[in-house]
């Protein structure tokens, strides 16, 4: 099972990435990067699919519908705070010009059209840092399960070099809520510098999915089910921008009960938390 797809050179329309559900082999996720020059413009519509369009860096404006947003985005780059992101809903046309070179992610997930285009600003963005030690990173939450949408969830997470994330490792492949939930999910990754690399194990109870993979810069990590911990190597920080989607709208995971005494009981010299 290929897991990981890489960036690739701008097409015609500026898109590096294009993971869609058909492509991917699963019903719910689908998740797109473009590359912009400054004035280059991407015009997009997702029949029944909302979208959360993220300025991962760059200066852009987006018009959904007959509502513009003008001067969206200040990042140099993903790891300089968190993002710009237009929430669009299903069924409306964008446009997204470049005031910039910019780099945008399109999130996409089955949508019926609710609720009005709206920008989700850096600071409506929802910080937090999770895990101690080893395993600290810090969360930057554009659409989590408390935010209005319809399936998407999206976030950010940087790991500092030498760090664990999505660690202890856990899952979320069961529609058995409340006890857990099922959500496809896709990774982003990103290195700083650009140069370095990092590893995610991909691993289900039964080992029929057990994949370790390296990822570099730009390349993307498809978690259709099972554990899905990361780790980045000293001397490089790792981002990524993770989307999620199933039939719930919640982030209910399940840690690997062979590592979960990591949270439970944890060894005094090194406390790694939660997820």
């Amino acid at each position: 099972m290929n897991l990981k797809v890489r960036s690739q050179e701008p097409d015609a329309h500026g898109v590096v990435l294009d993971i869609t559900p058909e492509n991917a082999g699963w019903r719910y996720v689908g998740f797109r990067v473009i590359q912009l020059e400054a004035s280059a413009a991407y015009e997009g519509f997702e029949a029944r699919r909302e979208a959360c369009v993220v300025i991962l860096s760059g200066t852009v404006d987006i018009a959904v519908g007959g509502v513009q947003f003008d001067n969206l985005g200040n990042r140099a780059n993903v790891f300089a705070g968190p993002p710009t992101s237009v929430y669009v809903p299903a069924g409306l046309s964008y446009r997204i010009r470049a005031q910039s070179a910019a780099e945008i992610a399109i999130c996409t997930a089955p949508g019926s059209g609710k609720g009005p285009p709206r920008v989700i600003a850096p600071g409506d963005v929802r910080l937090e840092t999770r895990g101690q030690a080893a395993n600290t990173r810090h969360v930057r939450n554009i659409l989590d399960d408390e935010a209005e949408a319809e399936s998407l969830l999206v976030v950010e997470v940087i790991t500092p070099g030498g760090h664990w994330s999505s660690y202890p490792p856990h899952k979320h492949d069961r529609d058995a809520y409340p006890e857990e939930t099922f959500l496809e999910e896709t990774y982003y990754h990103r290195l700083s510098p650009p140069q370095g690399f990092a590893f995610q194990r991909v691993y289900t109870d039964d080992r029929s999915i057990d994949e370790a993979v390296a990822v570099e810069d730009g390349d993307v990590v498809k978690v259709p089910r099972g554990y899905h911990p990361v780790g980045a190597p000293y001397g490089y920080d790792l981002y990524y921008l993770n989307v999620m989607a199933g039939p719930r709208r919640h982030w209910v995971f399940v840690n690997d009960p062979d590592h979960d005494w990591i949270v439970r009981s944890p060894p005094q010299t090194n406390q790694p938390s939660g997820q």
